[in-house]
């Protein structure tokens, strides 16, 4: 008699069976060339540099970076913008990030930053893995001064990640939809990336695992397997990387957004 193999309920998953290691602040030149090397083989975190580049370096006044964890994008903000991080009490429990001189934001959800002091609010892969996204884009609305810019990132073709802390992925309707609702006008979605840089994309997914087996999540062994995966798996970053430069398409990476505060 066939056996039914028993499927597993991913509603009671709670971790990953291979996770990446965190980022970690950048602090010299070797941490530098080594986090340059990482957004290479890493096209959601390569892409979004990309996106943000540009962006955070025309920032002036006050910026509130919210779910900042490691901090990666604060180098690229002039030296007098003000910074602020912010994170969630359990950082570190889910998400492995614990980084001095960030403000918590409590189990309320609000945020510790006084009403419209923000010029620019910056969150980046935060909005997938928060519960309630109307109540956080209130929090931002609230905390940008009037017509002061959101920034903000989301994952789309992307693995389930942090589990089982990330709930959404978005569209660009749907984000146009929650921004306009919460107030934000001149609402503009960029696509990171087509169908080539996906198919990459995944294609190093299903490889990574094997080059680098994991004792637990997060760490990263070498192995024989490495060096013989190792020619493939740059030459897909390589061409992920090219297509990037092409025009967005239906499928991608995720979504780099951009709106103003009304009023």
């Amino acid at each position: 008699m066939r056996r039914v193999r028993q499927r597993e309920n991913l509603a009671l998953r709670s971790q990953e069976r291979w996770r990446p290691p965190i980022f970690e602040p950048t602090k010299d030149m070797r941490s530098r060339i080594a986090a340059s090397v990482r957004r290479f083989f890493d096209l959601q975190a390569g892409s979004l540099w990309r996106d943000l580049s540009a962006e955070l370096s025309t920032v002036r006044g006050t910026l509130v970076d919210v779910g900042c964890g490691a901090q990666p994008y604060r180098r690229l903000l002039p030296t007098d913008t003000e910074y602020i991080g912010l994170d969630i009490e359990r950082a570190q429990a889910d998400f492995g990030y614990a980084i001095p001189d960030v403000r918590l934001i409590g189990q309320d959800g609000r945020w510790p930053v006084p009403d419209a002091q923000a010029d620019v609010v910056l969150a980046t892969e935060t909005l997938e893995h928060v519960p309630d996204p109307p109540a956080f884009l209130a929090e931002a609305y609230r905390c940008l001064r009037p017509r002061g810019r959101l920034v903000l990132t989301v994952p789309y073709a992307a693995r389930w990640h942090y589990i089982p802390n990330d709930y959404w992925r978005f569209t660009p309707s749907g984000l146009r939809m929650l921004l306009e609702r919460a107030g934000f006008t001149e609402v503009v979605v960029h696509a990171r990336g087509n169908e080539r840089t996906v198919a990459c994309y995944k294609l190093l997914a299903l490889l990574l695992p094997i080059a680098l087996p994991q004792d637990e999540p997060g760490s990263v062994r070498l192995t024989p397997s490495t060096v013989l995966i190792a020619p493939l798996a740059l030459t897909l970053a390589a061409l992920a990387n090219v297509s990037l430069r092409g025009p967005p398409g239906d499928d991608c990476l995720g979504y780099t957004v951009f709106a103003l505060r009304g009023g």
